[in-house]
């Protein structure tokens, strides 16, 4: 699975990310993300990041359905809603779920 992602800054975010914060905190690589408005965010030292894959990664042999009552956490993000899936989020992709 890649890690890589984009660093795009969020500007003017003048919450704080962390545990307890009442966002959905996503396991992503070697850091946690954070669903907040539409987005995730992703602390990047004294900043936070819009958290994007850089590039397409399917994810391969996905059998499992994502859905209303599947039974992972739903994360709305930007024009569709991602699945938490095995420390990573999913989001459907022309007939395959990929890897976010």
């Amino acid at each position: 699975m890649a890690t890589a992602t984009e660093h795009r800054t969020h500007d003017s975010h003048t919450h704080t990310h962390g545990a307890g914060c009442g966002h959905v905190a996503i396991p992503h690589g070697d850091h946690t993300d954070f669903a907040h408005d539409g987005h995730v965010h992703r602390v990047h030292e004294d900043h936070v990041d819009e958290c994007a894959p850089a590039g397409h990664v399917a994810h391969d042999s996905h059998d499992h359905q994502h859905g209303e009552g599947c039974g992972h956490v739903a994360v709305p993000h930007e024009d569709h809603v991602d699945y938490v899936h095995d420390g990573h989020r999913h989001a459907a992709h022309e007939g395959h779920w990929d890897d976010h």
